[in-house]
């Protein structure tokens, strides 16, 4: 045990989080997500749901200041009526963490899926609502 970290960053996110570097990107999935087919690192974060695991990323991971957008999500398919109430929670646990955020990057389904292929990792959670996948660009710890 290490004081410090979060109880739900386990053992293997937490080496994915150390070795990411600037500008690389981690998706947090929902269960629904096809984390195994585009995962280049795939961490299983089972029981959780994205809230949970965010917030704990937040407490040690730094956002990109560099970029306009440093999170992005899954935009709603058109014609889908989904407002997905998840958003509003992912809002707050950005802005509370006191990382630099403006607002969301909106990635169309498919596009998602791609950019999901070259992230540095994808970690695959339990979370059963839907359009609740985030991505996330690492910043830098300024001293």
């Amino acid at each position: 045990m290490l004081k410090g970290i979060p109880a739900v960053i386990s053992p293997e996110l937490l080496k994915v989080l150390c070795e990411m570097g600037h500008g690389d990107e981690i998706v947090i999935a929902d269960g629904n997500f096809p984390a195994c087919s585009v995962a280049q690192r795939l961490v299983r974060c089972d029981g959780l749901g994205v809230p949970e695991v965010l917030k704990a990323v937040l407490t040690l991971f730094p956002l990109d200041s560099y970029v306009e957008k440093a999170a992005a999500l899954m935009a709603v398919v058109p014609g889908d009526k989904t407002k997905p109430a998840i958003w509003n929670e992912y809002r707050k646990i950005i802005k509370s963490s006191g990382e630099p955020f403006v607002d969301f990057e909106f990635v169309e389904r498919f596009a998602f899926y791609e950019r999901a292929k070259k992230a540095f990792a994808v970690v695959a959670t339990s979370e059963s609502a839907i359009y609740a996948n985030i991505i996330l660009k690492k910043g830098v710890i300024k001293l």
